[in-house]
């Protein structure tokens, strides 16, 4: 399919009570079809692997077209300036996130994106930041806990945002870290007991949210089991 195409098919597919639906989740963008993930994915699957059409697909500008870029694209193309650009173009915690959990964390550049994108002033850039680190915590599942015990001081730092979507994206990639083995659970709560001990507000948030997750029965239950 070609890029008119696609845009046409979703056109078609799309409605404004599902764009009125996603702003009520906080998915605002200045340009949107209303067309629901699980409609999106078959369409993916038959596109998958065309980095071409992923890069004019993102350039389009509509959300769906983005999410769909994301979905199609092949990591092995994609390079350290197009995540740079495209997390620039970010809009809301969803396209973030699909970026970051569907491609970006299977690139060779994420763990380098996580600590630069970390100092970045714009919400959904930082946002991405953990999001990012999040992802890696579930799927790089032979990378050594050195490299996640490297991001706690990250995420230490981060926590200090009070801005929603970056520290709810903070605690995510905090309890993910933590979700990964009983030593990486130990250091994960000794930051998160330090920023719950903290004066500033969204560092508590934070620390109290990943705490209570990180010291639950199933949390605990679960890295039990992986040490049996």
């Amino acid at each position: 399919m070609k890029k008119d195409e696609v845009l046409a098919w979703l056109e078609a597919r799309g409605s404004k009570r599902n764009v009125e639906g996603m702003a009520r989740y906080g998915i605002r963008a200045r340009r949107a079809y209303g067309v629901s993930m699980g409609t999106l994915r078959p369409l993916a699957k038959r596109l998958h692997g065309d980095h071409a059409l992923a890069i004019v697909l993102w350039k389009t500008g509509w959300y769906e077209a983005r999410l769909l870029a994301v979905l199609i694209d092949d990591p092995a193309r994609v390079t350290p300036s197009q995540m740079n650009a495209w997390a620039r173009d970010f809009e809301n915690w969803a396209d973030c996130d699909t970026a970051c959990f569907h491609l970006f964390d299977k690139t060779p550049f994420a763990w380098t994106r996580t600590r630069q994108w970390s100092a970045s002033p714009h919400e959904f850039v930082k946002r991405a930041a953990f999001a990012l680190m999040a992802s890696l915590a579930l799927h790089a599942k032979d990378a050594p806990d050195a490299r996640f015990r490297a991001m706690l001081p990250i995420i230490e730092r981060g926590a200090s945002d009070e801005r929603n979507f970056v520290k709810k994206a903070v605690s995510w990639a905090l309890r993910g870290i933590g979700n990964r083995s009983r030593s990486l659970n130990a250091a994960s709560l000794t930051v998160a007991r330090r920023l719950a001990a903290s004066k500033t507000a969204s560092c508590r948030w934070v620390g109290k949210d990943a705490e209570r997750d990180l010291m639950s029965a199933a949390t605990q239950a679960r890295l039990a089991r992986r040490d049996d």
